[in-house]
């Protein structure tokens, strides 16, 4: 039997989740609940549970301000955020799980089986997920990258390309590195474009700043400051023409 203890400062949807564990998930006893930072850090300071379902916003704080009362907290970490582009955003930068409310129950199923597994996530992941939630309009520096054995913290700006390899990603480092991750170039296409990558193929992403030039011969293909080329494809060339225009103005 897992302990578990719910911290949600909604009541509406603290009872949804209870009632849908209760239910769903036999193997998973509540022990207790809370609605804030401070009712948090009583109920932890008498029992750490297997897993702690963990609201982002509280009313007098955050749950970044529960985990950083406690550093020393063993209890596997299911964040709860409401639906919402910018916090989804910094979880995927962080490569840490999280449940959306309002909950759908596989994916509650998918958290809870992830949570049971999981190593806990980094102060170095804490931290990305909680400066990209708490600055959305500020471009975030680093992403943590899920390989197939452990998760590693990256630069973006160390990132030269990434190139599709079936549904997988291999990132390119400005140290010659390569790194292998089990996500499709399109989910990091879309991830990193407000960041300055740009998709110039089917299965090329470049980051801007290491373009060199564009080159017109041979079908179009950028010459990057590593000595690299990449194709460009036929429908990408104006964008890239333009976008490449704008940053020599």
């Amino acid at each position: 039997m897992l302990t578990a203890i719910i911290v949600e400062d909604m009541k509406d949807a603290m009872q949804l989740l209870k009632s849908d564990i209760e239910t769903h998930h036999k193997d998973i006893q509540i022990i207790n609940t809370a609605q804030s930072v401070v009712e948090a850090a009583k109920v932890l300071r008498k029992e750490q549970p297997d897993i702690l379902f963990l609201d982002i916003m509280l009313g007098d704080g955050t749950g970044f301000d529960v985990l950083e009362i406690f550093p020393e907290l063993t209890s596997k970490i299911i964040f709860v955020t409401a639906s919402d582009e910018f916090a989804i955003k910094a979880f995927k930068f962080a490569a840490i799980d999280y449940v959306l409310k309002p909950y759908a129950h596989n994916e509650l199923l998918d958290a809870i089986e992830r949570a049971k597994q999981q190593i806990q996530p980094n102060k170095e992941r804490l931290t990305i997920l909680k400066e990209t939630l708490t600055a959305p309009e500020k471009k975030p520096d680093k992403i943590s990258l899920h390989t197939l054995d452990k998760i590693i913290i990256v630069n973006l700006n160390d990132i030269v390309r990434c190139e599709s390899d079936s549904n997988n990603t291999m990132f390119h480092l400005h140290d010659g590195k390569k790194v292998f991750v089990t996500k499709t170039l399109k989910y990091f296409a879309d991830l990193l474009k407000p960041t300055g990558f740009l998709r110039i193929h089917q299965s090329h992403l470049v980051n801007l700043q290491y373009i060199s030039a564009f080159i017109k011969t041979d079908g179009g293909y950028l010459m990057l400051k590593n000595g690299e080329n990449v194709p460009v494809s036929v429908r990408k060339k104006a964008e890239v023409i333009e976008i490449l225009d704008q940053m020599h103005r």
